[in-house]
């Protein structure tokens, strides 16, 4: 008779390795974020040449203001808030080990949206859109998108009625996303192509249950009348002028993320590079609010823009808004040979 000694049998699988996977896939949503904001990030600095930039751009050569001493004060208002964002989140940037920087999300991620937002509406200002509506703010800056009104590394833009998008000036965009950070420019675009589609998604999804929820604008069955719970692809047709452009400033509101939702944690608890995380929004804050701080500098006139650089507030004086004016902005408004910009922090 054969004994057989079970205590002997060692698992496939350890303890350890169930954890350390169980690990992982729990980190695959934060994991596919990271890889979204670092790719935007990657795909900036493999294209913010000498050929990308806004001084090639007609809308930039052509835009003017008409801007009276009354609309000064709203403008620098603006900026303040947005330069003093910025501020707070380069902070938290250069004080963070990775256990503070993960639980830094908790306000990094909305630092991020609201320093952007801040100077677009600033520029935006300059254009005559005087509005804090975010629905209209992001109508307007999907308009300006495509027209060309921002350089080649982040004027792509998502367009079309609900499973029927089309992304455009990505051309490596179909590609299939890796779960990986990207290494390549095609890895890169691919990822953005795919977070252009999933934001787009969302977004129409709300627009509908936004429009079914209203009894005026709810679309119904033409047989019954009752509101419809099912659509077809026409349905869908009908809602997509609602959707505007989807831009990279529909990515960017995806970090409107509170800090009670159970998303946060999500990422808080998640084992990725937080390092890289905050580096790569850092240096899209920096890129986006530059080519923002360039408009508003071309509208108000380069000497009156440099004397509200000099009456800044203390914390904000000899700092990163400074040497955006010295490195990207003075060189492109005075003709001289454009400097690229520093886009790492």
């Amino acid at each position: 008779m054969t004994t057989i000694l079970e205590n002997n049998i060692i698992p496939l699988v350890t303890d350890e390795q169930r954890q350390a996977e169980e690990t992982w896939r729990k980190s695959i949503p934060a994991q596919v974020f990271l890889n979204y904001f670092f790719a935007i990030n990657y795909h900036i600095q493999e294209n913010d040449d000498a050929t990308g930039g806004l001084q090639h751009l007609p809308y930039f050569r052509a835009h003017q203001a008409e801007l009276t001493d009354a609309y000064f004060p709203n403008i620098t208002k603006l900026l303040h808030a947005c330069w003093s964002t910025e501020y707070a989140l380069r902070a938290t940037a250069e004080l963070g080990d990775e256990d503070y920087l993960r639980n830094a999300l908790h306000w990094t991620f909305p630092q991020a949206y609201h320093t952007i937002l801040s100077g677009l509406q600033a520029f935006l200002y300059t254009t005559g859109v005087r509005s804090n509506n975010s629905s209209l703010i992001q109508r307007e800056v999907g308009r300006l998108v495509v027209r060309n009104a921002y350089p080649r590394p982040v004027s792509f833009y998502a367009a079309g009625a609900y499973g029927d998008f089309s992304i455009h000036r990505l051309p490596l965009a179909g590609y299939k996303a890796g779960l990986h950070i990207a290494g390549k420019e095609i890895e890169a675009q691919a990822q953005i192509g795919q977070f252009l589609r999933t934001t787009r998604k969302m977004k129409a999804q709300i627009t509908r249950q936004q429009v079914q929820a209203n009894p005026n604008t709810a679309l119904r069955s033409q047989k019954t009348g009752k509101v419809l719970d099912k659509w077809t692809p026409q349905h869908w047709q009908q809602i997509t002028w609602r959707l505007g452009y989807t831009t990279i400033f529909d990515l960017l509101s995806r970090l409107r993320i509170s800090q009670t939702s159970r998303e946060i944690e999500r990422y808080v608890e998640a084992e990725i590079d937080f390092k890289l995380f905050h580096q790569s929004l850092l240096n899209i804050v920096s890129y986006l609010n530059g080519i923002h701080e360039s408009y508003v500098a071309k509208a108000m006139g380069l000497e009156r823009y440099q004397q509200l650089i000099a009456d800044l507030p203390k914390h904000l004086q000899h700092s990163f808004v400074a040497d955006r004016l010295r490195n990207r902005i003075e060189p492109l408004l005075t003709g001289e040979a454009p400097a690229q910009m520093n886009i790492a922090a």
